[in-house]
């Protein structure tokens, strides 16, 4: 495919090891947090133009690590991600180009249309014979669409957290 060279037609599988489904978010207005979902799998079906290619992955809700304990199981509660109901945030693509791809994204069991940013890092092969791909994704999304509407008022002005989220997906695929 010319569009990303050494990228094969067939099954390509996301690498947990060396895959992160990283987000930042605004605190109090004045400083970022930085998050991400430990448990992530996903396979790309490439097919001989990237009309027929396609996208799903999946992260484990409960997942989610701030390295910060006591937030981590505030966002798994009900205020935030609710993971008891919802165990998984979905992405399911309907376009893929050269430089994006558009798709269904479910946080909580809703559904909205999102298009990422798409940058192809290259094709390798590793020590052990395996064919590698990486890629780095990257949109941003407003929580509340999905029903993350928790939030405080601070004294100063604004809100404890930000009602936009920038997501950065970090993947590497593996050949199947």
């Amino acid at each position: 495919m010319t569009a990303f060279p050494g990228l094969t037609a067939g099954t390509w599988t996301v690498d947990p090891a060396h895959a992160e489904v990283g987000f930042v978010a605004r605190h109090l207005m004045v400083a970022k947090v930085r998050g991400r979902f430990t448990e992530v799998s996903g396979t790309v079906e490439v097919g001989e133009t990237l009309a027929e290619t396609s996208v799903r992955a999946r992260a484990a809700a409960a997942s989610i690590s701030t390295n910060q304990a006591d937030r981590d199981a505030h966002l798994r509660g009900a205020d935030f991600f609710d993971v008891q109901t919802y165990p998984e945030l979905t992405f399911e693509s309907t376009a893929v180009t050269a430089d994006s791809m558009t798709g269904t994204l479910t946080i909580k069991g809703v559904s909205r249309p999102v298009t990422f940013d798409v940058e192809f890092e290259g094709v390798q092969a590793d020590p052990w014979g395996n064919t590698k791909a990486g890629f780095t994704a990257t949109t941003s999304i407003n929580r509340s669409d999905w029903g993350l509407t928790w939030n405080a008022a601070i004294e100063g002005g604004g809100v404890l957290v930000s009602d936009k989220i920038q997501i950065t997906l970090e993947v590497e695929l593996l050949k199947s």
